[in-house]
């Protein structure tokens, strides 16, 4: 069964080209996007998503505090951070927060798809 993927950015271009490299894929959907970590709090029980990429920098509550308020309110969420600030203190707050993995942009659709499959599969 294909795992529902909700991807929280600002930019809905990051949306439309993760749902584009997608295509094609069995294993996983990009269905839902959310502009906003406020809209994810809100949509997330509704969408109930197998997996969530969030963003660091967008307007409102950054992806930090949005990640933190998802594993708080749904602590089994998997979260993996997508953002241009990839530097080592950043990936490790993502990691003492909960979050599974960080994918730096702009990303290959093949380095999405291990983090994904490692989540997901980890025995592999």
């Amino acid at each position: 069964m294909q795992k529902k993927i909700m991807v929280v950015d600002d930019s809905r271009f990051i949306f439309e080209d993760m749902k584009h490299k997608f295509e094609g894929i069995d294993d996983y959907s990009i269905e839902y996007y959310c502009p906003d970590g406020e809209t994810a709090l809100e949509k997330y029980s509704e969408y109930k998503p197998d997996l969530v990429t969030v963003d660091i920098v967008m307007p409102g509550i950054d992806g930090f505090e949005t990640a933190k308020a998802l594993l708080e309110k749904h602590p089994d969420a998997k979260i993996v951070m997508v953002s241009s600030l990839a530097f080592d203190e950043t990936m490790e707050e993502a990691k003492e927060l909960g979050t599974l993995g960080f994918i730096a942009k702009p990303f290959e659709l093949q380095e999405v798809l291990i983090c994904f499959n490692k989540i997901f599969n980890p025995q592999q």
